[in-house]
């Protein structure tokens, strides 16, 4: 199995479970994947599900790798998510204990998505009170298999049969329990607890 994944903004509940467990190095030499995890990340909201994207700009067009995306700030990109993850998640039980972690992250302008996600894993791991180093790739290696975590990862859809024990979800009563969201979904709405549903998840072998 490759050691390798890739970078998430806020990642999913699979990809915590996974990078707690293992020991991982974040892909930066890619070419660099758009609409994926890397970018993005998706919330419950009372309207349902909500992708929240970063925009960015490939400074070498589509050979530019994922180490050299730069964040773009043409539009308040920033204010939206962090008004759209208040809507969703304020009347949840922790979010007001843990959402001051992740706060500074939406008025910081970060140069490069990598900054960016780096910040958003340490805030999430010193919730989780998790004290593991962010370690990058040196070079790429290349990827041989459709299971390479590089790929497998990149869809937060994409869980194979990996089975999500139901938790409370603030929206359940309209939407149902729905898996495998951003990791802030079970953070604020399962407090400590959180890292004992990831460690209690059992991954597909697909991951």
């Amino acid at each position: 199995m490759c050691n390798i994944i890739p970078t998430a903004y806020f990642p999913s509940i699979l990809y915590l479970s996974l990078f707690i467990k293992r020991k991982f190095k974040i892909e930066i030499f890619e070419t660099f994947r758009k609409q994926s995890c890397r970018t993005r990340c998706t919330v419950l909201t009372a309207n349902g599900l909500q992708t929240l994207s970063v925009p960015v700009v490939k400074v070498n067009g589509n050979h530019t790798l994922t180490r050299d995306i730069r964040i773009c700030y043409n539009e308040p990109w920033q204010q939206i998510h962090r008004r759209c993850i208040e809507s969703a998640y304020r009347k949840s039980p922790y979010f007001e204990h843990y959402f001051p972690y992740i706060e500074d992250i939406f008025s910081t302008e970060y140069q490069t998505l990598i900054d960016l996600n780096d910040a958003c894993l340490k805030a999430l791991l010193k919730i989780l009170k998790q004290d593991i180093g962010i370690k990058h790739t040196d070079n790429f290696t290349p990827i041989e298999s459709d299971n390479d975590l590089r790929i497998t990862l990149s869809d937060d859809k994409n869980t194979g049969n990996t089975i999500f024990p139901e938790y409370y979800q603030v929206f359940s009563d309209r939407h149902g329990f729905v898996p495998n969201l951003s990791i802030l979904d079970l953070i604020f709405n399962e407090g400590a607890s959180a890292l004992s549903y990831l460690e209690n998840i059992t991954p597909d072998t697909l991951f």
